[in-house]
C-alpha cells in the first residue's frame, strides 16, 4: 500500500484493524481520522456511469490529495478549483487532470499562474469587471471557456449559496454577450446550495437559464449545474440521486442551445462525505454535555457554527442495553462557542473514557480543522468497512452497518 500525506500533513497508516473497535482499544488520546477510500471510489463511479454529463469534483469540500488521487483513478478527470492554492495541489496531485477556476472573484494574480502555469482554461465570472480581469491576465486569449455565473434560489437547501455569487436578472444580457465575444466556448453555471434536499431545485435552476439564453440570443457551449448534491444526515434523508440526475438531465435537454452543448455537475460532498469519519473520547460529562477531544475548530465546525447533525455510534466492546437520549457536545478548547448543540442520540449510559465515532465527515470536515489552542488531529487510518449510511448501496441507509446504532 502507498503512503500519501494528506493537505494537513497526516499520514494513512496501513489496515491493521478490522473494526473501529480496535482502533478504540488501543486507547488513542487525540481524536482519529478514519477514512474508506472505497466508499470514495463507489461514490466517484456512481457519478461518471449515472450522471449524464461531466462530474466536476469540488475541491474545496476535501482537498486531501489522496482522495484528488483516488477520484481520478476512478475516472474523475475535471476538477473545481476555487484558489491558486487549489490549482497548485491539483497540478501535483493529479496532473493530467483539467482544472476549472470556479471562483467568480479571483485574484488577477491568480488567474495569469492558472493559465500561464497550470494550463487553465475555465474560468467563471458573474460581472463585467471580473471578464476584463481575465482578459488582461490571460493577455486576452483566444482559447478561454468562461462560465458566466447566475444567481438562482437555494430555498431546497440547507445551507444557502444565494447571495454572495451570480449575476442578477437585469445584469445577465449583456454580460452573456461580452462574454460570448470574448470566450472560445461560452458557458452558463449557477449553485442551488449546499445539502439541497429536492431535485426541483435544478429545475428551477434551469428555467432561469432558458430565460437568461433567450434574452442574450446567445450560442451556449456549457450549462454546468453546480453542487449541491446531498448526502444522509440525521433528519436529512435526500431521495435517490438518480433522481437529480433524470430532472436535471431532462430540463436540460429542454433547453434552447445546439445539440453539441455540455453538461456539467460539480459534486463535493456527494463524492466525500462517506469518505472519512471521526473517532473522539470523551473526556468529561456533565448531564447531557459531553466534553470530547474535537470540535469547532476542528473537524465539527459544521456541528457547531451550522447546527449540523451527523450521525453517532457508541464503540465499546459489549452494546449498551440504555436507552438512547439527546447529547450536546463540548470540544476541547477553551471557548465557549466549541459547542456543537446536536442532539446526538447516544445510550444514556455513556461516560467518561468511552470514544464515539461520528460519522459522514469526509466532506467539510479534515477541511475546515485548524490548530487552535494547540489540539490537532492524531493518526489517520485506513478502514475496509461501511460508512454509517450511504446512497450508493442497494440498502435503506440503516442497513448499511447493521451493527451500530445509528438513527436517521
Amino acid at each position: 500500500m502507498h503512503e500519501h500525506h494528506s493537505a494537513l500533513g497526516l499520514v494513512a497508516a496501513p489496515v491493521k484493524t478490522a473494526t473501529v473497535l480496535d482502533i478504540a482499544e488501543r486507547r488513542p488520546v487525540q481524536s482519529v481520522t478514519i477514512v474508506r477510500p472505497h466508499a470514495a471510489r463507489r461514490a466517484a463511479r456512481f457519478f461518471v456511469e449515472k450522471f449524464k454529463g461531466r462530474s466536476l469534483y469540488a475541491v474545496k469540500a476535501n482537498p486531501s490529495p489522496e482522495l484528488i488521487d483516488l477520484l481520478w483513478d476512478s475516472g474523475i478527470t475535471h476538477f473545481d478549483v476555487a484558489s491558486i492554492a487549489e490549482v497548485r495541489l491539483v497540478s501535483r496531485a493529479a496532473p493530467d487532470a483539467t482544472l476549472c477556476f470556479m471562483h467568480p472573484v479571483k485574484a488577477e494574480e491568480a488567474i495569469r499562474e492558472a493559465y500561464f502555469t497550470h494550463g487553465v482554461r475555465t474560468f467563471s465570472l458573474d460581472t463585467i469587471e471580473e471578464l476584463e480581469k481575465i482578459m488582461r491576465a490571460t493577455n486576452d486569449a483566444t482559447d478561454l471557456t468562461l462560465c458566466v455565473r447566475l444567481r438562482v434560489s437555494s430555498d431546497h437547501a440547507k445551507l444557502s449559496l444565494a447571495s454572495k455569487f451570480g449575476a442578477a436578472p437585469d445584469e445577465t444580457k449583456a454580460l452573456l454577450f461580452a462574454a460570448r465575444q470574448a470566450a472560445d466556448a461560452l458557458g452558463i453555471c449557477f449553485h442551488v446550495g449546499s445539502q439541497t434536499m429536492s431535485p426541483q431545485a435544478y429545475v428551477n435552476a434551469l428555467a432561469r437559464v432558458r430565460a437568461a439564453i433567450v434574452e442574450a440570443a446567445v450560442t451556449v457551449d456549457v450549462i454546468d449545474v453546480g453542487g449541491g448534491f446531498p448526502s444522509v444526515y440525521p433528519g436529512m434523508e435526500p431521495t435517490r440521486l438518480e433522481e437529480y440526475f433524470d430532472a436535471i438531465h431532462d430540463a436540460f435537454e429542454a433547453l434552447p442551445i445546439s445539440y453539441s452543448a455540455e453538461l456539467w455537475a460539480e459534486p463535493g460532498r456527494a463524492l466525500c462525505a462517506e469518505y472519512a469519519s471521526l473517532l473522539v473520547r470523551v473526556e468529561r460529562r456533565r448531564g447531557d454535555q459531553l466534553y470530547i477531544n474535537d470540535g469547532a475548530y476542528g473537524a465539527l465546525f459544521d456541528a457547531a457554527h451550522v447546527g449540523w447533525r451527523f450521525p453517532v455510534e457508541l464503540v465499546r466492546a459489549e452494546a449498551s442495553d440504555a436507552k438512547d437520549m439527546a447529547f450536546s457536545f463540548y470540544g476541547p478548547t477553551c471557548d465557549d462557542i466549541d459547542h456543537m448543540a446536536g442532539p446526538f442520540m447516544l445510550p444514556a449510559d455513556v461516560q467518561v473514557g468511552d470514544y464515539i465515532e461520528i460519522g459522514m465527515l469526509g466532506a467539510y470536515g479534515c477541511a475546515m480543522r485548524t490548530g487552535f489552542n494547540g489540539f490537532t488531529a492524531g493518526e489517520r487510518i485506513e478502514m475496509r468497512d461501511e460508512p454509517m449510511a450511504s446512497l450508493y448501496v442497494d440498502a435503506p441507509y440503516e442497513a448499511v452497518r447493521p451493527a451500530n446504532v445509528f438513527k436517521l
